[in-house]
C-alpha cells in the first residue's frame, strides 16, 4: 500500500475526530485571515487619503504624528517651494476633526475635515468628480464611505432636496459626494474649501497649514528636487518635513505599527491563531498514534523503517493542513464581505494573503507533526506479542 492512501485511510477511519480536527484547523485559519485583514485594512485605509493627493512631495510639520495628530506650520515654506527647479505649482491643504451632526437623528459624531483651495488639483476627478460646489459658501462634499453613524446621506443626497446639517456647530450643505472610505483614525470624510473650513474653524489661521502638496513638472527628477528640498528646508530650518509620496505613505504606516497598540494586537492575534492551530492538529495527530500503536509496530516487524512511519504522519499533517483551510478560506471570505459592510474599512481577500496563510498553515501542521512523530518511534514490534 502506498504510504498517501495509507495517511489518508487512518484519518478516515475516525471521521468525527477528522471533522473535529478539520474544525479546529478552519478555525485557527479563520483566526489568521481575519487578524491579518484587519491589519492590512488598517494599513490601506491610513493611506488612502494619501494615495489619492496628486503631489509629488509633500510637506508636514515635525510635531505630526499621522493624520489623526497633525500640527500645522506655516504656509511660507511652502511657497518657498516654488523657488525650486522643477517645481510646478504648490496647494495647502487643511485637515482637522469636527463634530458632524446625523441630521436623522441629531447626534454627532467626529468627521474629518479636509480643506484647500478649488482651484488646486489635489484629488484627482476619478475620486472628487464634481468640485465647484465647494466654491459657495458653507458647502461641503461628503464621502458616501463613511460609516452609517453619520446619518444615510446618500440615500438623502439621492432624493434631490437640499441635504443640510452642522459641523462644529456651523450650518453646512453637501452639495455632492465622492468614496474615500473610513479609517481606523477617521470614521468619515468630508472635503470642503479652504475658506469654508476656516470658517468652520474659525480659531485656526490661515497661514497655518497642515499639509503642503508640491507637484512637480513633467519630466521633472523627483529624486534631485527632493533631496535640495531637504537640505534647503528640512535641515536647514528645522520646522519642516520634506517627504516624497512613499515616504509619506511609510510615515503614515509606520505610526500604526509601531506607535499605537493596535498593529501588535493584530500580529499577536495571528500568532495565537497559528499556536492554537498546531496545539490542535497536535492532540489530533497525537491521538491518532497513540490508537494506531500496534498497527505502527506490525509495520516495523514487516521491515518498514522508522522513516517510513514518519512520512505517514507528516503526510497526515498535510492532508488536514489542505483539508482545514479550504473552509477557512471560505468562511474568511464571507466575514471579509459581513465586515466591510459593517465597517466601511477596505478589507478584502487577496492572492498575497490567501497564499501566506496557506502557508502557515502548512507549517503549522508540519511542526505538530515533528512534535507527534516520537510517539512513532516509541512503536516496538515485541508490544505486539
Amino acid at each position: 500500500m502506498f504510504a498517501i492512501p495509507l495517511a489518508w485511510l487512518q484519518l478516515l477511519r475516525e471521521r468525527i475526530r477528522l471533522l473535529i480536527a478539520l474544525a479546529g484547523i478552519g478555525f485557527a485559519v479563520i483566526l489568521m485571515f481575519i487578524q491579518l485583514g484587519f491589519q492590512d485594512a488598517l494599513f490601506d485605509s491610513a493611506v488612502s487619503l494619501h494615495k489619492n493627493l496628486q503631489g509629488d512631495i509633500f510637506l508636514i510639520s515635525p510635531q505630526s504624528t499621522s493624520l489623526i495628530a497633525m500640527r500645522s506650520f506655516s504656509q511660507r515654506r511652502l511657497y518657498q517651494a516654488l523657488g525650486f527647479p522643477g517645481v510646478e505649482s504648490i496647494s495647502p491643504i487643511y485637515l482637522d476633526f469636527a463634530l458632524w451632526k446625523n441630521p436623522e437623528n441629531q447626534r454627532t459624531r467626529g468627521i474629518l475635515v479636509i480643506g484647500f483651495d478649488p482651484a488646486d488639483e489635489v484629488f484627482s476627478t476619478e475620486l472628487v468628480p464634481n468640485i465647484d460646489p465647494i466654491k459657495i459658501p458653507d458647502v461641503v462634499l461628503f464621502d458616501r464611505l463613511s460609516r452609517d453613524e453619520f446619518g444615510p446621506i446618500p440615500a438623502l443626497f439621492a432624493t434631490g432636496k437640499p441635504v443640510q446639517t452642522e459641523v462644529a456647530g456651523r450650518r453646512v450643505t453637501v452639495g455632492d459626494l465622492f468614496s474615500l472610505g473610513a479609517s481606523f483614525g477617521a470614521d468619515g470624510n468630508i472635503i470642503t474649501s479652504d475658506l469654508n473650513f476656516l470658517r468652520i474653524f474659525e480659531r485656526r489661521n490661515n497661514g497655518l497649514i497642515d499639509v503642503g502638496s508640491v507637484k512637480l513638472k513633467p519630466g521633472a527628477d523627483l529624486n534631485q528636487t527632493l533631496a535640495a528640498m531637504k537640505t534647503q528646508l528640512q535641515d536647514v530650518t528645522n520646522d519642516v518635513h520634506v517627504f516624497s509620496k512613499a515616504e509619506f505613505m511609510d510615515f503614515e504606516r509606520n505610526y500604526w505599527r509601531s506607535s499605537t497598540a493596535i498593529g501588535f494586537i493584530f500580529t499577536l492575534g495571528t500568532a495565537i491563531g497559528f499556536l492554537v492551530g498546531t496545539i490542535i492538529v497536535y492532540q489530533i495527530l497525537y491521538t491518532d498514534i497513540t490508537d494506531h500503536m500496534p498497527e505502527y509496530a506490525t509495520l516495523k516487524a514487516m521491515g518498514y523503517k522508522n522513516l517510513y512511519l514518519l512520512n505517514i504522519v507528516f503526510q497526515e499533517a498535510l492532508i488536514l493542513a489542505v483539508l482545514g483551510y479550504i473552509p477557512g478560506l471560505i468562511l474568511s471570505m464571507g466575514l471579509y464581505t459581513l465586515t466591510r459592510n459593517a465597517t466601511a474599512l477596505p478589507i478584502a481577500m487577496t492572492v498575497d494573503r490567501a497564499v501566506l496563510v496557506l502557508i502557515l498553515a502548512v507549517i503549522m501542521c508540519v511542526i505538530s507533526g515533528a512534535l507527534a512523530v516520537r510517539k512513532v518511534q516509541q512503536a516496538d514490534p515485541a508490544d505486539i506479542f
